[in-house]
C-alpha cells in the first residue's frame, strides 16, 4: 500500500489499504478477497515485559516473536489510477508485541532502493527555469515512461475503531475504498453522467463508521520520529462523492471534525482546519529580475546542501536561506548570497533524462515540520539498511482519543487489519487486506 500525496492524492486519496487514498480501490466500492489461512494472516503479538527500544534497529526483545510474512501487490480498480504501477509487488514481513501500556511493531520490507525525497527542485539549463521532479511516473500517450518519479517509500497500516465499520471484519482495507465511475458532473446544466475522472477516495458507509490509518510518511515524521495518525470517516456518502469526480474524500487528519455541512456545491460536510503541521511545500512564485513574468521557485534553500530535507527549524534557525529574488538565467538569491546553478550540473538532472535523478546540490519540494496532538500518538524509527527498510513503532494501547479517531487495543480482542506500501510513489502503492492481529494471552 505504497500510498498517499500530490494534490493529485488528495483528490483520489487512494490510500492504503489503508490509505490515503491508500487501499486498493474497486469498480464497485469495495471487493471481498478469498479468505486465507490462520498461518498466512495472523499477526501474533508476544506478551513482553522487556519493551523494545524504537530505534530502527533489531534487537535481541523481537527474537521470540513471530514473523507474518506479507506480500503487498498493486491492484488494477480499472480506472487507471494505478497505471504503470499494476502488479508490482513488494514482500516484507511483520511482527508485534504488547505489554501492559504499549503495543509494538517491527515490519521489514524488502526494497533495493531508498527512496524519501519527494518531488526535488531541479533546474533545467534549456529553459531556464526551475522545476519540481513528478511525484510519480510520467507516460505518454502510447503508455512509454516519460520520465522517472520521485515519489517516497511509504508504509500504512489500517484499524476498524470500535468495530463501527462490518464490512471491515472481512474487507479491511478495502472497506472504505471506493471508484466512482462514471460521475455525475453537476457544475453544468442540465447535470450530466461524464467517464471516471481518473480519481477515487476513501469514505466509510455509514455515518458512525470510522477507520483508523497509521501512515509512516518520510516528508512528515522521519526527521521527528513520529507516524502520521489519521482516520477515514462517512464524508457524506455515495451521494456526495459521485458527484464531480467526489472530492467529499473521507480520509483526514485526527483531530479534524465535522464543522458544519456545505450549503454549496457540491454539498459535503465541511471539516475544521488543521494547524500547519507535518509538510508545506517549498514553493513561491517570483518575478524575474524583479520585473518580469512569475515564475515557481523554492522558497527556501540550504546552499550546497546534499541533504534530503529542510525542516521548519532549518528556516528559522537560519541554516535554510529565504530565496528573495530570480534572475531570467535562473540565479537564485537570498541575504548574504545567490547561486548560479548554470555553473555545474549540481542542481540539474544528470543521467539517463528519463530514468536519471537529481544532481547532489538538493532543494527538497516539501519542507518539514513535527505532526502534533492527535496526529503526534505513534512512535517511529526507520532505517535503511541498503537492501530494505526496518520500521520500528510503537503506540499506546489506549490514547487519549475522545473523537473516536483511534482504536482502542485495550480489551486485547482480534483485530483485522490490512496494510500498504508505496515504492517511490506519492499515490500509486501496493496492499494485502485480511491480516488479523491476535494478542498472546
Amino acid at each position: 500500500m505504497k500510498f498517499f500525496n500530490s494534490i493529485k492524492f488528495w483528490i483520489m486519496t487512494t490510500v492504503v489499504c489503508l490509505v490515503g487514498y491508500a487501499v486498493s480501490c474497486t469498480k464497485n466500492d469495495q471487493v471481498i478477497l478469498p479468505a486465507t489461512s490462520e498461518s498466512s494472516n495472523v499477526l501474533l503479538a508476544l506478551k513482553t515485559t522487556a519493551a523494545p527500544t524504537i530505534d530502527g534497529s533489531i534487537d535481541a526483545s523481537w527474537a521470540n516473536a513471530q514473523k507474518l510474512s506479507f506480500s503487498a501487490t498493486v491492484p488494477d480498480p480499472g480506472n487507471g489510477i494505478f497505471a504503470g504501477y499494476i502488479g508490482e509487488n513488494y514482500t516484507g514481513t511483520m511482527r508485534a508485541m504488547y505489554d501492559n501500556t504499549s503495543v509494538y511493531f517491527l515490519v521489514e520490507v524488502e526494497d533495493r532502493q531508498k527512496d524519501i525525497l519527494r518531488s526535488p527542485w531541479y533546474f533545467n539549463p534549456t529553459t531556464q527555469r526551475w522545476a519540481v521532479e513528478p511525484g510519480l511516473k510520467q507516460f505518454d500517450l502510447n503508455g512509454k515512461l516519460t520520465r522517472d518519479g520521485f515519489g517516497e517509500d511509504k508504509f500504512a497500516m489500517l484499524w476498524d475503531i470500535d468495530n463501527s465499520t462490518p464490512k471491515f471484519a472481512t474487507q479491511t482495507c478495502y472497506a472504505s475504498c471506493h471508484i466512482y465511475t462514471p460521475y455525475l458532473n453537476v457544475a453544468v446544466t442540465p447535470a450530466v453522467m461524464v467517464s471516471n475522472a481518473g480519481s477515487g477516495g476513501h469514505y466509510t458507509n455509514g455515518t458512525n463508521e470510522k477507520i483508523d490509518m497509521w501512515w509512516l510518511h518520510p516528508s512528515r515524521g522521519f526527521a521527528y520520529g513520529i507516524m502520521d495518525d489519521n482516520y477515514q470517516d462517512w464524508a457524506g456518502g455515495p451521494a456526495v462523492m459521485n458527484l464531480v469526480g467526489g472530492n467529499g474524500n473521507g480520509r483526514h487528519f485526527d483531530d479534524l471534525v465535522v464543522s458544519g455541512v456545505s450549503t454549496t456545491w457540491p454539498n459535503r460536510p465541511t471539516y475544521t482546519a488543521d494547524a500547519t503541521q507535518g509538510s508545506v511545500a517549498n514553493t513561491q512564485q517570483l518575478k524575474l529580475d524583479g520585473t518580469g513574468a512569475l515564475v515557481s521557485v523554492p522558497k527556501y534553500i540550504i546552499p550546497a546542501s546534499t541533504g534530503d530535507y529542510i525542516t521548519v527549524a532549518d528556516t528559522t534557525s537560519g541554516a535554510a536561506k529565504l530565496v528573495t529574488g530570480v534572475s531570467s538565467t535562473g540565479v537564485l538569491s537570498y541575504t548574504g548570497g545567490s547561486i548560479d546553478p548554470n555553473i555545474g550540473t549540481g542542481y540539474q538532472r544528470i543521467g539517463d533524462p528519463v530514468t536519471g535523478s537529481v544532481g547532489p546540490n538538493r532543494i527538497p519540494g516539501y519542507i518539514m515540520s513535527p505532526v502534533l496532538r492527535g496526529r503526534a500518538d505513534i512512535e517511529m524509527k526507520a532505517s535503511f539498511s541498503g537492501t530494505g527498510w526496518v520500521y520500528e513503532f510503537k503506540r499506546a494501547l489506549k490514547t487519549g482519543d475522545v473523537l473516536k479517531q483511534d482504536v482502542d487495543f485495550t480489551s486485547l480482542a482480534d483485530q483485522p487489519f490490512g496494510i500498504a506500501y508505496w515504492n517511490k510513489s506519492n499515490n500509486q502503492h501496493g496492499i494485502q487486506p485480511n491480516l488479523l492481529l491476535k494478542f498472546q494471552k
